[in-house]
């Protein structure tokens, strides 16, 4: 068949169906890369993370002193990461370290039960082999039930999932970054923040054994972290509650000094 149109008309519209391609294909190219680079940043640390917890334990091959030493700084720069770019940045709390280092990041409050368990016991493996692969498997607590443990595993965000949760300040409005949309938080929840090292806000809804402060940052360290109310971008109160960073006053007044900066209208705040 042939087309009544003049050839040089097909031609640029073959030209332009061509750059709509590529440029699809261009989008699409870079969506995935994010998404892999996002993959591999969460499939290198949780390996990171078993190495360091559980799979080092090879009775074939007992683990010499020199690795016990780095399964602890790779603990241990987990919880302090951010540290360097803030002085008054606040790791997490110590009770909170198990969550942050055991690779399934199981709540940090049920872990803690069975680690005064394995503690007052007289096991010489770490609490993690106790807990998974030793005799530590086949204990069950009343007040914190096997399944219980096992099922409340707390969310860390990789970069890109962090993203979701940037909060800007517009006009005075606490705004999300990436839709646009503005934070209003759901009356009758509990909706938390953190304010990284490098002064980026995070908000989102507190979900008990599932979402908490370490979320945000994957249990990395936080110039300031609480509690607020926000209604159709609007603050309307923030206080410094968070158990997993226990903010101190000076934490308090730079989150209050940043949203100033941000001229936000702190007169009819509650705090």
């Amino acid at each position: 068949m042939c087309s009544l149109r003049p050839k040089c008309e097909l031609d640029a519209a073959a030209v332009k169906v061509q750059k709509v391609y590529k440029s699809y294909r261009t989008r699409r190219n870079l969506a995935d890369c994010a998404v892999v680079e996002e993959l591999w940043s969460k499939a290198l640390d949780f390996a990171s993370l078993k190495h360091s917890s559980i799979s080092v334990f090879n009775v074939e091959k007992p683990e010499t002193a020199v690795l016990r030493w780095a399964r602890a700084q790779t603990r241990a720069a987990k919880v302090g990461k951010g540290l360097s770019k803030n002085s008054k940045a606040q790791k997490l709390a110590l009770q909170y370290w198990l969550e942050a280092v055991y690779p399934r990041h199981r709540y940090g409050h049920n872990l803690n039960c069975y680690y005064d368990v394995w503690f007052d016991g007289e096991s010489t493996q770490s609490f993690f082999y106790w807990l998974d692969i030793d005799e530590g498997k086949e204990v069950n607590l009343e007040k914190c039930p096997r399944n219980k443990l096992q099922q409340q595993c707390i969310k860390y965000l990789g970069p890109k999932e962090r993203e979701a949760y940037e909060v800007v300040v517009e006009d005075g409005k606490l705004i999300y970054k990436q839709s646009g949309v503005l934070v209003n938080s759901v009356e009758g929840s509990k909706w938390m923040f953190v304010l990284s090292p490098s002064r980026a806000l995070y908000v989102g809804q507190k979900k008990k054994g599932s979402f908490q402060h370490s979320s945000f940052l994957a249990g990395g360290a936080t110039t300031a972290a609480g509690i607020l109310v926000v209604r159709e971008g609007i603050l309307k109160a923030v206080w410094p509650y968070c158990g997993y960073y226990c903010p101190t006053e000076e934490n308090f007044k730079e989150f209050i000094s940043f949203l100033q900066e941000n001229n936000v209208d702190l007169a009819d705040v509650k705090a």
